[in-house]
């Protein structure tokens, strides 16, 4: 799968976020999207997940050679964000049977492997509302992880997490995120020191 951006501005009332970003985005590879908070980082990825439409420039979609619709792209996309809210009335394995109705498990996981993989064995029954941040953060991480899908977009990936959780959100990277393609915003090196590519908003602040 990739994602084509020609030009690509966004604006909200006057000021331009950013502008004129000329990018492919192409499945195995990975790529961070780098600059200090409210630079705009959010919001590029806002338009590349197609939530957002770009003020300027276009956007291309496409999914083994056939062009796909701006509609359907969220079908094909993992994301996990700060600003995405977990169901706080649901327990740990309520949040996860209600989010893989929606996605497809990668072959080899289910609920039983993705509450393993998390470290929560002894939270399954637990209502969310009552996790702390890092697990609430995990959480997060691990229904994109662990969703079968082309895309895995992380935003801020390792923000409430420990050392420890640092430690296994790189693990998540090594064991699951080869041959997809993956967007990191950030501007922490250690969430995307393993990027090969890398895109700087404050390059397309232009007036």
């Amino acid at each position: 799968m990739s994602i084509s951006l020609q030009g690509v501005g966004r604006r909200f009332n006057r000021e331009w976020i950013f502008r004129g970003v000329e990018q492919t985005f192409v499945s195995g590879e990975s790529y961070a999207i780098l600059g200090p908070n409210g630079s705009g980082k959010s919001t590029l990825l806002q338009v590349l997940n197609a939530s957002l439409a770009p003020s300027a420039g276009t956007i291309s979609f496409t999914l083994n050679d056939d062009k796909l619709e701006a509609e359907y792209v969220f079908k094909h996309i993992a994301l996990a964000a700060p600003y995405m809210e977990v169901i706080e009335e649901f327990t740990l394995s309520e949040m996860i049977d209600f989010h893989f109705k929606f996605k497809n498990y990668l072959s080899g996981i289910g609920r039983a492997e993705v509450i393993a993989l998390l470290g929560m064995e002894t939270s399954k029954d637990k209502l969310i509302r009552y996790f702390s941040s890092g697990m609430k953060q995990r959480l997060k991480l691990a229904l994109a992880f662990f969703a079968d899908t082309p895309i895995l977009m992380l935003d801020e990936p390792t923000s409430n997490l420990d050392n420890q959780g640092i430690d296994w959100y790189l693990s998540l990277i090594q064991r699951y995120a080869a041959g997809r393609l993956l967007i990191v915003c950030s501007n922490q090196e250690h969430e995307y020191s393993f990027c090969h590519h890398q895109l700087r908003i404050s390059d397309y602040k232009q007036s």
